[in-house]
């Protein structure tokens, strides 16, 4: 079909967006507000875009929530990031904040602070001695997304364990 016809035909713009659509999550999840972006930039029209991105929750192929709960598990466990981190990137992605609070308070304060502390394990072979190794792993921690005062908490608990 060229894409004069496909101008012409409402189903095969739509089709035609929802084969963008499935393309562009053959990689990975995606958020409804990356999925738009991205219609947006292969120049499908408005109307089709809300259609397409409308046919894609139905079908449970994009879905925020997941996408949040997710991104959080992932980016905990894989990259030992904090929630400060991880809300500001699910946050760019175009995930609402409700969603984003749900993600993130399923993962635990406590089990972020055993994160950090674990991650304090890893790149530390031995608990801080002095200020400056004090100071190092604040700031390691800070940089992961980690919230000062649970930064503070899990360099004490690195160094009494």
């Amino acid at each position: 079909m060229t894409s004069a016809e496909r101008a012409a035909d409402p189903a095969a713009r739509l089709q035609h967006a929802l084969d963008l659509g499935y393309r562009y999550l053959g990689f990975r999840d995606r958020t409804e507000a990356e999925m738009r972006r991205h219609l947006e930039h292969k120049r499908v029209e408005p109307d089709t875009i809300d259609q397409a991105v409308a046919e894609l929750q139905r079908q449970d192929y994009v879905n925020d929530a997941r996408f949040a709960q997710r991104y959080a598990e992932d980016r905990r466990n894989l990259d030992a990031w904090g929630a400060d981190r991880i809300e500001r990137k699910l946050h760019s992605a175009g995930v609402e904040a409700e969603l984003i609070a749900a993600a993130i308070e399923a993962q635990g304060a406590e089990g972020e602070l055993g994160a950090a502390t674990e991650l304090l394990r890893r790149r530390f072979p031995h608990p801080p001695r002095n200020e400056r190794d004090r100071e190092r792993a604040l700031g390691l921690l800070v940089r992961k997304g980690y919230e000062l005062e649970l930064a503070y908490d899990a360099v004490r608990s690195f160094e009494r364990g």
